[in-house]
């Protein structure tokens, strides 16, 4: 077995255990997950712009990583959560089914990439262009700006 392959298994196991530990509605919770997003969008984007070599197991692990995470993000949203929380805007309560919809589309979008996983690292950029895009709006409805 090969270093990469191990590699990939111990991160697919970690966000497994990370989404299930972080399943808890509270504001840490939720960051954990956005930092897991933030963290394998960071890795992309270093692949995109020449930082990091091309690697195919690490594009499909930050995929992965944003694709899973992206499905229970807002599960971390539940009614009675919503105070105490500087990042998150209360309009999150107000509009949950548009919030849950940009969630699924930022988790489905990460899975159509990886279905047709980027072959190097201008790829990996067109892919980030599409996912970060999702990132974007849903930061400028539902983030509160500091």
């Amino acid at each position: 077995m090969n270093w990469k392959t191990v590699a990939a298994a111990v991160a697919f196991a970690g966000i497994a255990i990370g989404s299930a530990m972080a399943a808890d509605g509270t504001h840490e919770a939720r960051e954990a997950l956005m930092k897991k997003i933030g963290g394998a969008a960071g890795s992309l984007g270093a692949i995109a712009k020449g930082t990091k070599p091309y690697d195919a197991e690490a594009v499909k692990v930050a995929l992965t990583t944003i694709a899973e995470t992206a499905k229970v993000f807002p599960d971390q949203f539940k009614p009675g959560t919503e105070t105490g929380d500087k990042a998150a805007s209360p309009k999150i309560w107000e509009n949950m089914d548009d919030f849950k919809a940009r969630a699924a589309k930022l988790s489905a979008d990460a899975e159509t990439v990886l279905a047709q996983l980027p072959a190097d690292a201008a790829g990996v950029g067109a892919a980030l262009n599409t996912v970060g895009g999702n990132c974007g709006g849903c930061h400028q409805l539902y983030r509160v700006k500091e």
